[in-house]
């Protein structure tokens, strides 16, 4: 069976302009041939240090920023090289999530307006069939249709999120990516969105990209997670054999640094050394050659590819 999206050696470069001319004086490599599937009802995590290249990965995908090289196939259908007809077309069954849901939100529109301006663009539910519509949505996000009528402002931030969520299933789309769903609320917010992903995916058959930088959320929403460094994969596995049996340098790092709420538990910190290495001037070799303790003479003059070791389970790593 054919995979409901494919992302293939996926790369987004951004130019440095310099000059009065402005003469292109280097890139950015933000993301450096990623390569993963999502299949129908799957949710896939993708995790990270901040600048990793997971939130220009979502939007490469959309194609909210334009890749520099490699393929993005949707429902056997190419997105990379979409016309702008096509691409709108397209987009009915592919959605986002915003982080921030403070700036996603248009302050001068109502929440009835925001959630049907999708269904507007792309001339679907009109009339008395688009007012059910944006009822029903708010009913299952869990906010109620006389909330419909005011201003983001006049909501919580976890429920201007409800309302991000309920404008990306406007259009009945099977694909969303979450960027970040969670971050910017408070901590007993977050259990009840997490729930609501979860809910939401079971009633509508829905497949996720969830982008986080905080392990214990995807843990929850994720059937497998993509561990990133410097716009490369470094890992991908079930959530089961990344949190039990995590094998690359960098996913161990990050694992361990998951707080324990039990104080008498005492848990291993593994401290990276050094700084991450800028992306405008990559590291030869593997990516994260230079903060591993266990590299290799090779990981300075080769990047690892990202071998399957068995049952699924990838890692680019030459102790592998």
């Amino acid at each position: 069976m054919k995979s409901l999206l494919t992302i293939e050696d996926l790369e987004v470069h951004f130019p440095i302009k310099e000059g009065l001319l402005s003469r292109i004086a280097g890139y950015v490599y933000a993301v450096n041939g990623v390569s993963l599937t999502v299949e129908k009802g799957e949710a896939i995590g993708l995790v990270g240090e901040s600048g990793c290249g997971k939130t220009t990965t979502g939007l490469a995908v959309l194609r909210l920023v334009e890749p520099s090289g490699g393929s993005v196939i949707f429902k056997e259908k190419n997105v990379s090289r979409m016309g702008k007809h096509e691409l709108r077309a397209m987009k009915k069954d592919m959605q986002i999530i915003f982080q921030d849901p403070y700036s996603s939100l248009n302050p001068r529109m109502t929440v009835n307006q925001i959630i049907g301006d999708p269904m507007d663009i792309h001339k679907v539910y009109q009339g008395s069939e688009k007012d059910d519509r944006i009822a029903y949505l708010l009913n299952k996000v869990g906010l109620t249709p006389e909330q419909g009528r005011r201003y983001p402002h006049e909501f919580s931030g976890g429920q201007r999120q409800r309302i991000g969520i309920a404008r990306a299933l406007a259009l009945d789309p099977e694909f969303i990516i979450a960027d970040e769903p969670v971050s910017a609320l408070d901590v007993s917010i977050q259990a009840q969105i997490i729930n609501l992903l979860i809910d939401l995916q079971n009633d509508f058959g829905l497949s996720y990209m969830i982008i986080a930088h905080d392990l214990a959320v995807v843990e929850h929403l994720c059937d497998r997670i993509a561990v990133m460094y410097l716009g490369s994969i470094m890992e991908l596995a079930s959530y089961k054999d990344i949190y039990l049996n995590p094998l690359h340098p960098y996913t161990k790092a990050l694992l361990s640094a998951i707080p324990v709420p039990d104080t008498s538990v005492k848990k291993h910190r593994i401290i990276l050394k050094g700084d991450v290495p800028s992306p405008i001037n990559l590291p030869s070799g593997c990516p994260f050659h230079s903060r591993c303790a266990y590299r290799l003479e090779i990981c300075d003059k080769e990047k690892p590819p990202l071998r399957d070791i068995g049952g699924d389970h990838y890692v680019a790593c030459f102790l592998y």
